[in-house]
């Protein structure tokens, strides 16, 4: 008798998540109950129609923001059982984000943009090495003090995949990180994403309008009117 494989838990535990945005005196609701699981090294992506609460989720699950009820697990931790400090230290060391606006700060190098999310607890110079070797691995050798208005819009992805990367995240958060590039650059940028995948064992969820980037393999969540349509690994 062979003894059964243990059950691996989830990367991300979504369960009954509700949230209501407001505008004036108008309630919106982005999720209504949504349920729902991410496994452990996946590249998964969210669609669904605009309003639908994709950007909602992608927010919550990174803790930028907060469920008004329900909760969230994030490798077997529950977010809404973390002190603000200690919601901070996770989205720094074990989150990487990717938006679509790059997030650079204007009067930074693209190699100190990199750095940015190790400045509170200061910078080796072990560390500033490594950031110029991923610049360099993400083909901006040769613009590591450039600031972002010297950079195209595909250069300054770059630069925010490298600041994903330097963390070596368990968990990578793209909200349309392709939306404002060329096509030839937003193949580059999932390129790079899902090498944070198979190198790292990095979980990666995106939010996404444009299906061309998803492969066999990937899981998609579909969500509708804040509820979880469906959840489906593409086939060949």
């Amino acid at each position: 008798m062979v003894d059964a494989q243990p059950v691996r838990p989830p990367a991300i535990a979504v369960r009954d998540l509700e949230k209501t945005y407001w505008r004036g005196t108008i309630p919106v609701k982005a999720l209504r109950g949504l349920t729902c699981e991410i496994a452990r090294g996946s590249l998964t992506f969210i669609v669904g129609p605009s309003g639908s609460g994709k950007s909602s989720l992608l927010y919550l699950l990174g803790g930028l923001d907060a469920p008004d009820a329900g909760s969230i697990s994030i490798f077997g931790r529950p977010l809404g059982e973390l002190r603000p400090r200690e919601r901070d230290e996770f989205r720094r060391r074990e989150v990487g984000f990717v938006f679509q606006n790059f997030n650079l700060l204007g009067n930074l190098s693209a190699l100190d943009n990199v750095l940015v999310p190790f400045l509170p607890t200061g910078i080796s110079a072990n560390l500033r090495e490594t950031a110029s070797a991923l610049l360099e691995r993400v083909g901006l050798g040769d613009r590591v003090h450039h600031r972002p208005h010297q950079l195209s819009g595909g250069e300054q992805q770059r630069v925010a995949i490298a600041r994903a990367l330097l963390k070596r995240p368990k968990l990578v958060l793209g909200d349309e990180p392709t939306g404002e590039l060329d096509s030839e650059s937003g193949a580059e940028v999932y390129r790079y994403l899902r090498s944070l995948r198979e190198e790292h064992g990095s979980t990666v969820v995106v939010v996404t309008h444009d299906r061309s980037h998803i492969r066999p393999g990937d899981r998609v969540l579909t969500i509708r009117d804040g509820r979880l349509a469906s959840n489906e690994i593409v086939s060949d």
